[in-house]
């Protein structure tokens, strides 16, 4: 069986180097490009952190791309340093890729890859929809290039995480979303609403410390995070947004309840439900089974082979 090829669209912070690594570990799929964005950290920074990983992941044949540094409307107001530490990946220092990221921007990276996989990328996008929203302005046909879209974003029925209603890719860039979710493609939300539920332990993060260099550098970065959200949550476990996305889109984890929706985004960000709009876009609120297990035996065990 032919694997499917994916496109990571993402903001390289802690979460996101999680993404990357289930991406790499998932069987019948075949992560074909990364393309970042500002957000966690910026653009720039996010393609290094990726580099890096995917160098000590072996993967040095995957191409990276720099994408937008700002919104589609104003500027980058900064990265999320108390979350994600100085260089998005937790203040550690990995070693250095030997080589640079594309010539191309990440629009250009994303249009090839659909022209050359027509009707059968997927993309996964984990930071601000930046990219995707130039990729369709520089070809509204697009959408029928895709096999579909996973995005990590919003916050439909919780509270927010950087302002009581917005979650923090979609408030990063809210005119880049209206654009995504108004696309016709299909489009799988993974919100807040179901990322929150599904947590890291220490224990998890110990179990990935004592494997290879690649899982051992997610371990370290992951000691900020449970510090950073040790407070927040009121127990010393981190929530697993990214690879959630990453998850559901290639199939290792199973939905529960995902009903279509209508969405309308505010311009702060705020993810609403629209009963007045078209049910197109599928929200993903609960799983069939814990998340944290399936995701650490899978990155454990690509690691270990």
């Amino acid at each position: 069986m032919t694997a499917t090829p994916i496109y990571l669209d993402c903001d390289t912070g802690v979460d996101d180097a999680l993404a990357l690594a289930l991406l790499l570990a998932r069987r019948g799929s075949v992560l074909a490009g990364v393309g970042t964005v500002s957000g966690n950290t910026t653009a720039g920074q996010a393609a290094r952190n990726t580099l890096e990983l995917l160098a000590l992941a072996g993967h040095d044949d995957i191409p990276v791309a720099v994408g937008a540094h700002h919104p589609l409307a104003g500027d980058f107001r900064g990265g999320a340093d108390r979350v994600h530490g100085g260089n998005g990946i937790g203040g550690i220092e990995l070693p250095a890729a030997t080589r640079a990221p594309q010539p191309e921007v990440a629009t250009e990276l994303l249009l090839a890859l659909a022209r050359r996989h027509a009707g059968e990328l997927r993309i996964v996008a984990t930071g601000p929809l930046t990219n995707l929203a130039l990729a369709l302005r520089r070809d509204p046909d697009l959408p029928g290039l895709i096999r579909d879209v996973t995005v990590m974003g919003g916050a439909v029925r919780v509270p927010g995480n950087v302002t009581g209603r917005a979650e923090a890719n979609v408030a990063g860039d809210p005119a880049a979303a209206a654009a995504v979710f108004a696309a016709a493609w299909p489009v799988t939300v993974v919100p807040l609403d179901v990322t929150m539920r599904h947590r890291f332990a220490e224990s998890d993060r110990a179990a990935l410390a004592a494997g290879p260099p690649l899982t051992a550098a997610l371990a370290a970065m992951l000691t900020g995070y449970f510090d950073y959200y040790e407070p927040v949550l009121g127990e010393r476990r981190v929530p697993l947004h990214d690879p959630l996305a990453a998850g559901i889109a290639v199939g290792l984890l199973q939905p529960a309840d995902a009903p279509l929706v209508g969405l309308h985004v505010e311009p702060d960000g705020h993810l609403v439900e629209d009963h007045t709009a078209a049910r197109r876009t599928r929200v993903v609120l609960t799983l069939t089974a814990d998340a944290a297990p399936v995701i650490l035996r899978t990155v454990l065990a690509a690691s270990a082979g």
